[in-house]
This record gives C-alpha cells, sequence and structure tokens, in this order.
C-alpha cells in the first residue's frame, strides 16, 4: 500500500479480483487496512468515503469480481499485534467444531461469544478459530449473534464461501431455530411476512423494526413444538425457520407477533424476564439447532445438529415440573 507520507497512505484505486469475488467490504478493509481500528473502517463506510464504482455502500455490501474500490487517505499507526485467545477458551472451541473438512468447518456457537472481535471485545470467534487453524483463510459465511448459540459455519477457501452466499441468496440454506416464545402462538404453524428496517440510535445503538414501506423483506415461519402453562403465564417453544436472513429477524418477527423471546433484553417483555430467571434463563433463548445444504462437490446434503444446551434444557425441565401441557 502506497504512503504520501509517515504513516500515511495516498488515495488507491483496488479491483476487486476472484479471490475477493463474495466478500463483504467491511471484511475486506478489515484484511487490506490493517492495523486500522474496526471502528474507524466503519466510520469511513458510513461517511461515503469508501466507495465502489464510485457510489456510496453499506458494510453489508458485497464485493463482486470487476468492482472497483476507491480507499480514502489513512493515517495508519503501526499494527496491534493481535490479541491471545486464553488456551482454556481455544480447547472450548476446539470441542465446539461438529463437523470440519478441507473447505469448511462448522461449530457449535457458545452464547456469549460474539463471532468476531470489536466493540471493546479484544477477539471473537473467527479470531480463536484462526489461532487454532493458524494458516487457514478461515472467513465467516454468515453470523450469529453474541448470546444466540448454535450452528455456525466458516469456509476455508474463497471458492466455498462464493458458493455457500449464492446458497443462501437463492434459499438453498436451510437454518432452523429452537426458540422460546413468552406466550400462545395462535396456531400450530404461521408464517411471518413482515419487512424489517435497520435504524441506529442516537446513542450509536442498533435497532432493527417492521417497516412495511422502507423495509426489506423478510420471512419467518414458526411451528409449535412444545406448549408450557406457568399460573397464567403461557410459553411455547417453537421450531424457527428462516426464509430470509436479516439482522435480528427471529427476535423482531417474535415481538411482531405479541410473543416476544424469552430472555430478549433488546425487543423482549422485561417483567417476563425477570420471572424466568427463577427458572434459570439468565440470556437470550435462542439457539441455531439445525442447518443443511448441498455444495456442488457433495453427493448429499449436509445435515448438521447443535443439541440444545444444559442451560436451557434446565430451563424447559424447570418449566416443565410446573404444568406441562403438549
Amino acid at each position: 500500500m502506497s504512503r504520501d507520507g509517515a504513516g500515511s497512505t495516498a488515495v488507491q484505486s483496488v479491483q476487486i479480483d476472484a479471490q475477493s469475488d463474495g466478500q463483504r467490504i467491511d471484511n475486506f478493509l478489515l484484511r487490506v487496512l490493517k492495523g486500522v481500528p474496526r471502528s474507524h473502517l466503519y466510520r469511513l463506510l458510513r461517511r461515503g468515503e469508501v466507495r465502489v464504482n464510485k457510489g456510496r455502500i453499506k458494510a453489508d455490501y458485497r464485493l463482486r469480481c470487476g468492482d472497483v474500490v476507491r480507499l480514502p487517505p489513512i493515517r495508519l499507526g503501526a499494527a496491534a499485534p493481535p490479541a491471545r485467545v486464553p488456551e482454556a477458551q481455544l480447547a472450548r472451541l476446539d470441542q465446539a467444531v461438529i463437523y470440519e473438512d478441507e473447505r469448511l468447518l462448522v461449530l457449535d456457537k457458545p452464547s456469549g461469544l460474539a463471532v468476531h472481535g470489536g466493540s471493546g471485545l479484544s477477539y471473537g470467534v473467527i479470531e480463536s478459530l484462526r489461532q487454532l487453524r493458524p494458516g487457514r483463510e478461515l472467513e465467516l459465511v454468515h453470523r450469529l449473534d453474541r448470546e444466540t448459540s448454535g450452528c455456525l459455519v466458516l469456509c476455508k477457501r474463497r471458492s466455498a464461501l462464493r458458493e455457500l452466499h449464492a446458497l443462501i441468496r437463492d434459499g438453498g440454506l436451510d437454518k432452523r431455530y429452537l426458540a422460546l416464545l413468552v406466550g400462545e402462538l395462535p396456531r400450530a404453524e404461521l408464517l411471518v411476512d413482515a419487512p424489517l428496517k435497520k435504524n441506529v440510535l442516537s446513542s450509536g445503538e442498533r435497532v432493527v423494526r417492521v417497516d412495511p414501506q422502507d423495509g426489506k423483506p423478510s420471512r419467518t415461519r414458526f411451528r409449535r413444538v412444545e406448549r408450557f402453562v406457568v399460573g397464567e403465564q403461557v410459553l411455547t417453544l417453537v421450531e424457527a425457520e428462516l426464509l430470509t436472513g436479516r439482522t435480528h429477524q427471529i427476535r423482531v418477527h417474535a415481538a411482531h407477533l405479541g410473543t416476544p423471546l424469552a430472555g430478549d433484553e433488546k425487543y423482549g417483555d422485561a417483567a417476563a424476564n425477570r420471572w424466568l430467571k427463577h427458572y434459570g434463563l439468565t440470556r437470550l433463548f435462542l439457539h441455531a439447532a439445525t442447518l443443511s445444504f448441498k455444495l456442488e462437490a457433495m453427493a448429499r446434503p449436509l445435515r448438521l445438529d447443535a443439541p440444545l444446551p444444559q442451560d436451557l434444557q434446565r430451563v424447559l425441565g424447570g418449566l416443565g415440573q410446573e404444568v406441562r401441557d403438549l
């Protein structure tokens, strides 16, 4: 990267090749602008100082072969050494790998661990796994919220990443979650078709809302698995099938139904969350339980299952000891 002074880069235009085809612009910037804080890169994107084909883009824009990226002048400090992940954390993640081959790695992500560092976090899943698998170009295929547990897919090769992103766009990646709703699901199976729009509050907090006019198409199918009645409170364990993949989609669609997710501090029922702490629920009850897809090189679809974590099993067990209505 050229510099126009001590520690500064000049304006650059970079043409995207096949290696970077399909990569998110934020991840591309993190790779090519090593040493620049993540927060600063996102600020450049918000201001429109990073452009693709002379146009403004958002952080989730996926690059295409032939795109021309404008990189603004940036003052670079010495790149900080990557944070060393504690050995206990590495061992925990190594045991959480549920599938691995030459192209893919699938993890049963623990709740409480972010998929990547930043925003005050020195490391996340991706940094930890790169330390566990040195020399591999590991990239996230999709994301899970920090509190959400379960199946998370990473790629070791750019070709597999492009193929999986195409499957996601075409609905070829089947993702099923287990979630506990505060309230009664009106029917045994229910499709929520409600456009969603991301909003950023003045505090910087990201909030997603149903927006019929400006929202992006978003669809979730809920299926009742089990129903619990404790006193006057009804809770419903559901399977949530993502038909699109928007930020906080299951959480916002559940709240839109009037049955928010148990333990959801952003979109949920505060009183119900306090009550559920008596049953041991101290986090969001959302688990990516099943994932299935078929890449071209596969003879048959690959299905991966992550069992419900013990902390969530104990919550259901406590509710079931009260009154259970199957």
